[in-house]
């Protein structure tokens, strides 16, 4: 009787925690002067960057409508979460750096935290409820348990995935800024200004880490900044600390064209050498993996060939 009345009331304590954090996401509230100040300064940093919205086709309009109830639900709820946020003080600056990097949206990502927390809140019951029906005894107090543990670590999902992913990410664009630096060397050493040589080298190929680079540009010849002032934002917009050294390098030299070029070279060297120690780290510790699994093999092997003539032995005696 008293487990059935403590199985109830923390059925009944998780399902109004739940109820009333849905109602606070959803209810429009006021905005405290802290999270109306970040938010102008996030603008302000994002400046003409985001996504510019021009009439479309019948089509495209009449499939917006359809999903627009969804995206207006989420977006609240990420809303919702980036406020709490930013009036508890949680900056979050390496997963914002990340998320930056893969062109995602930060509260977008937290709504999909939000909607992955929920799903394992009713994943974990319905394992249970599984197991029940195929027969295994279980207690009827783990789903309560087990619903929370899973909401907490689906929760936790989306950062693993983006820590991952940018984490790649992010070694492919040093790799970028190493060539972009000769080709600024190579441009310097032509003849070209600073300005002129950071905009051509930008514009050689058309991947993804050029056109941030060219991006980065082309929006501080809008907003004011020097090119290399706007290097170093990206360099701390996405966390590449390549860029935020070579823009204070270039700060430094930026009127003497030799010692700008000879700069260059060896920072765009030191990133070379830098990169091969990490793939020769990387070969490393997979030769290692290699040789553990094959000295398992071998030992398999031989308890293969010993293990019968041990059981004769054995028996015999």
């Amino acid at each position: 009787m008293n487990n059935e009345i403590t199985l109830a009331v923390l059925a009944g304590a998780v399902v109004g925690l739940g109820l009333y954090a849905l109602v606070r996401a959803l209810v429009p509230t006021h905005r405290s002067p802290v999270s109306t100040v970040a938010r102008i300064d996030a603008l302000r940093m994002r400046g003409t960057s985001g996504p510019i919205y021009a009439p479309g086709p019948p089509h495209a309009a009449d499939q917006a409508r359809r999903k627009g109830r969804r995206d207006e639900l989420q977006a609240r709820i990420g809303e919702r979460l980036a406020d709490l946020y930013l009036q508890r003080g949680w900056e979050m600056r390496s997963l914002r750096a990340d998320l930056a990097l893969l062109d995602r949206g930060w509260e977008g990502f937290l709504a999909q935290k939000v909607v992955l927390a929920a799903t394992g809140m009713f994943f974990g019951p319905f394992l249970i409820a599984a197991a029940w029906a195929v027969g295994f005894g279980v207690s009827p107090a783990i789903p309560v348990w087990l619903a929370l543990a899973f909401a907490v670590g689906f929760f936790f999902l989306p950062d693993l995935e983006v820590r991952r992913d940018a984490k790649e990410k992010r070694r492919d664009f040093r790799r970028v800024v190493g060539a972009y630096l000769d080709l600024v060397a190579m441009s310097l050493a032509g003849g070209r200004g600073l300005p002129e040589a950071l905009k051509a080298a930008a514009e050689v190929s058309d991947g993804w880490a050029l056109k941030r680079i060219q991006t980065a540009l082309a929006d501080a010849r809008i907003t004011g900044l020097t090119q290399w002032q706007a290097l170093g934002r990206l360099g701390d917009e996405v966390g590449v600390e390549e860029l935020k050294d070579l823009s204070v390098s270039l700060a430094l030299v930026a009127d003497d064209g030799a010692k700008v070029r000879s700069s260059l070279s060896a920072r765009a060297e030191t990133m070379r050498h830098r990169e091969l120690a990490e793939i020769e780290g990387g070969a490393g510790e997979k030769s290692q993996s290699m040789l553990i699994a094959q000295l398992l093999l071998c030992v398999g092997f031989l308890v293969f060939l010993i293990f019968p003539a041990g059981m004769r032995v054995f028996s015999a005696s």
